[in-house]
C-alpha cells in the first residue's frame, strides 16, 4: 500500500533550512493498522501531507496505493481517505449534505452517495442526526462523521492525523471502536500519527517510532519494548541481605538485560519476563534466609521505548511542545 525511499522534506525560515523530514524509508502492507510515534515536530504529519499528497517532497520518492505521489497526485487522493487534525465538515452545512457533496466529489451518483451515507451514519452512531447542522454536534460526533467522509468511497487506505485529540475518555474510546469495527468489515489499511501511547500500543499493529525527522524504531509494540525497554524488577531488602540478594539474582534470573544495580537497600534490574521471574526469586531468596520487605514487577511502556532510544520521555517532549 505503501512504499518510501529517503522520503525527505525541507522547508525555508528565513535565511535556514528546516529538514523536518530526513530520507524516510517505509512499507506498509495491505489490511495493516501502522501508528507513528514521535513529539511535536517530529515530523509525523509532515510525512502523512506527503503521502496524501497535500505536500510535495523535497526529494525522495513515495508510492501509495500503486501511485506515484508526485506524479499523479489526483489519482492518489481518488484512492484514499484522508482524516485531519481539524474538524473536516462546513459548520453551516447539514450532515446530510457534506455526505452527499463528498460522495459527488470522489464521482458517486447522487444515489450511491446517500445509499452509502446513510450505511456510514448508521455504522458510527450517528443515525437520525441527517438533518442537523454540523455546528450542533458535539465534538465526538463531528470526529465521527469526519470519519464517514474519509471512508464514503470505500479507500483501501485511510490516513488518520491525531484522530481522537482533545476528544474525552469515554468519546475517544467510541471512536476507536467504530474505527475497528469498519477496518474488521472493509480490510482498510489505516496509517495514523497520534500522541496517545496506549492507542498506538494496543490498536496499532506496527509502530514507527519517529524522531527528528528519522524513523529510529519500526516494529510491533510488545517487540520494541521487549528489546528497548525490557520488564523492570524492584526488590527491597534489608541492608545486611543486599550482598546475598545481588548473589541469588545472579543465579536465578538467567535471563538477566541488564546488571542489577542498588540504591541502598532497593535493588532494580531488567529481565525478559518479570512475571515469570519474580515468585522464583522470591521463593529464593526465601530459602536464602531473605526477608523481602516489598517486590514490584514493572512491564515497559512505549514512554520506556522512547526513553530508552532518545534520553527523553515522549510524554514530557508532547507536553512540553518540545522540538524534535
Amino acid at each position: 500500500m505503501i512504499h518510501t525511499n529517503q522520503l525527505t522534506r525541507t522547508f525555508g525560515s528565513g535565511k535556514d533550512t528546516v529538514e523536518a523530514v530526513k530520507g524516510i524509508d517505509l512499507d506498509v502492507g495491505a489490511g495493516e493498522l501502522v501508528a507513528f510515534l514521535g513529539p511535536n515536530g517530529a515530523g509525523k504529519s509532515t510525512t502523512l501531507r506527503m503521502l496524501t499528497s497535500l505536500l510535495s517532497p523535497t526529494s525522495g520518492s513515495a508510492r501509495v496505493a500503486g501511485v506515484d505521489v508526485t506524479a499523479h497526485p489526483a489519482e492518489v487522493r481518488s484512492r484514499i481517505g484522508y482524516i485531519g487534525q481539524k474538524d473536516g465538515a462546513g459548520y453551516n452545512y447539514r450532515v446530510r449534505d457534506e455526505l452527499l457533496m463528498q460522495g459527488r466529489f470522489y464521482g458517486l451518483t447522487r444515489d450511491e452517495s446517500a445509499r452509502r451515507g446513510t450505511s456510514l451514519l448508521a455504522s458510527l452512531d450517528l443515525k437520525g442526526m441527517e438533518m442537523r447542522k454540523v455546528s450542533t454536534l458535539s465534538g465526538g460526533q463531528k470526529r465521527r462523521l469526519d470519519i464517514a467522509l474519509g471512508l464514503i468511497h470505500e479507500p483501501s487506505l485511510l490516513f488518520l492525523d491525531e484522530p481522537s485529540t482533545g476528544m474525552d475518555p469515554q468519546n475517544r474510546a467510541n471512536l476507536w471502536e467504530h474505527i475497528m469495527r469498519l477496518r474488521e468489515e472493509r480490510g482498510t489499511t489505516i496509517v495514523l500519527t497520534t500522541h496517545y501511547l496506549e492507542e498506538a500500543d494496543t490498536m496499532a499493529e506496527r509502530v514507527v517510532v519517529i524522531d527528528h525527522g528519522r524513523i529510529i524504531a519500526d516494529d510491533t509494540a510488545d517487540a520494541l519494548k521487549a528489546e528497548q525497554a525490557g520488564d523492570r524488577i524492584s526488590l527491597t531488602v534489608a541492608a545486611a541481605d543486599v550482598g546475598t540478594t545481588r548473589a541469588v539474582i545472579d543465579e536465578v534470573a538467567s535471563e538477566l538485560t541488564e546488571s542489577p544495580h542498588d540504591e541502598g537497600v532497593r535493588i532494580d534490574f531488567r529481565v525478559e519476563r518479570a512475571t515469570r521471574t519474580l515468585p522464583r526469586l522470591v521463593r529464593a531468596l526465601g530459602d536464602k534466609g531473605v526477608d523481602v520487605l516489598e517486590a514490584s514487577a514493572h512491564q515497559p511502556t512505549l514512554d520506556d521505548v522512547f526513553l530508552n532510544l532518545t534520553g527523553r520521555s515522549l510524554r514530557e517532549a508532547v507536553e512540553t511542545g518540545a522540538e524534535a
